[in-house]
């Protein structure tokens, strides 16, 4: 007998969450409170960077990124097609144009080899990128480091989309400590590794920068003397000095996010040991399975595997559909945004980056998250079935 239906991510919620949220409703703050800067603290301590800044999405979190990072109209911005479309779209809301990097066919991030080609011919035509968005898919980082050193020697600026990959690691480190970056983007939606339902965070080393994406965050508007024009008409006094907007987290959001990063090291745990079940029980099947540098440790929120149709004679559609049909919630991630008829509208093609295009063709997202348990072995099953001919 079939099990209730399986995700193929969700939160885990205690009571402990619970009772932050319930304290938060009975006090004097549900926006702009004191959470929020302990949210901001925690989050920045463990991930080894200075400052934090919580909004209330991952997309806010990159457009303030984009803006604080100065992007504008006829900037480039370049970031992976194999990414959700947030990546991109935040150059596109500051007016800049975009590109994309094809992956690295085994770690399925943005691949340091199709960058620097790609950048070489840039340079040829004056058409350099102003900044660059690594994406640490399903997890795992980055080759941070070579595209750092890429970044020195062409002057762009990184914003690493690290919307997957809070408590992961990257050469003995955290990601999200900005060693190799000018801004790390955090998710905190409820399929990611930690939640505070809907939320995100940036996270520099750059007191300027954090206080640019500070002031974005909030309709652009400061009540800091110094940096007003003029002098100020009294303590109710603030003045709009950018064009900003109302990305701002609450207090309620941040009082979850709190109670979950004292959880997170417990998750990333359970993560991994899934991964590795997933690992031992899959290995034996005719199917691709996730690659793990040994540069970096995963977090592990996703774990795609992926279909060869042509070895298999079946196709994608079918065992995803098989799946479903033992209530597996199977996901794909992702249509390659490069294919989305909105950018296709601006001139890109099927067949420009064309591992990111072999790698959503047989690409299956299966369940993976804290509470998993003994349903990992249904799953199996059901993937050992679905793969028949």
């Amino acid at each position: 007998m079939n099990p209730s239906f399986i995700p193929y991510g969700k939160q885990d919620i205690s009571e402990d969450d619970i009772a932050s949220v319930i304290a938060v409703l009975r006090s004097d703050f549900l926006t702009q409170g004191p959470k929020v800067p302990e949210f901001e603290n925690k989050v920045a301590e463990y991930s080894g960077a200075k400052f934090g800044i919580a909004v209330n999405s991952a997309t806010s979190a990159l457009h303030v990124a984009c803006l604080a990072l100065g992007i504008k109209k006829g900037d480039i911005v370049w970031t992976s097609p194999i990414t959700f479309v947030a990546s991109a779209n935040a150059a596109l809301y500051c007016g800049a144009e975009v590109d994309f990097v094809d992956i690295d066919p085994r770690t399925y991030n943005l691949s340091v080899q199709a960058l620097q080609t790609k950048l070489e011919a840039a340079k040829k035509i004056g058409q350099l990128p102003k900044v660059v968005i690594p994406v640490h898919f399903a997890g795992q980082s980055c080759d941070m480091q070579a595209i750092h050193a890429l970044g020195q020697e062409y002057q762009f600026q990184i914003i690493e989309d690290a919307s997957h990959a809070i408590g992961a690691e990257y050469l003995k480190e955290k990601v999200g400590s900005c060693k190799y970056s000018d801004i790390c983007i955090f998710s905190f939606h409820p399929v990611k590794i930690i939640t505070t339902a809907e939320g995100g965070m940036a996270l520099t080393n750059n007191e300027l920068l954090a206080q640019r994406m500070g002031l974005f965050r909030s309709h652009g508007i400061t009540r800091e003397a110094s940096k007003m024009l003029g002098e100020s008409d009294g303590p109710w006094y603030y003045q709009q000095i950018e064009l900003g907007f109302n990305y701002r987290m609450t207090e309620l959001q941040a009082a979850l996010g709190i109670s979950q990063m004292n959880r997170l090291e417990q998750f990333i745990h359970e993560r991994r040991r899934l991964a590795r079940e997933y690992d031992s029980l899959l290995s034996s099947l005719p199917i691709q399975l996730p690659y793990q540098h040994p540069d970096s440790a995963s977090a592990y929120h996703l774990y795609p595997i992926w279909i060869n149709e042509q070895s298999l004679g079946v196709s994608r559609k079918e065992v995803f559909e098989r799946l479903r049909a033992c209530n597996i919630g199977v996901n794909v991630h992702y249509i390659p945004v490069h294919l989305q008829p909105y950018y296709q509208k601006m001139g890109f093609k099927a067949g420009q980056f064309p591992e990111a295009e072999k790698y959503y063709s047989g690409a299956i997202s299966i369940p993976l998250y804290v509470g998993l348990g003994s349903n990992i072995s249904h799953v199996v099953d059901a993937i050992a079935s679905s793969i028949q001919s």
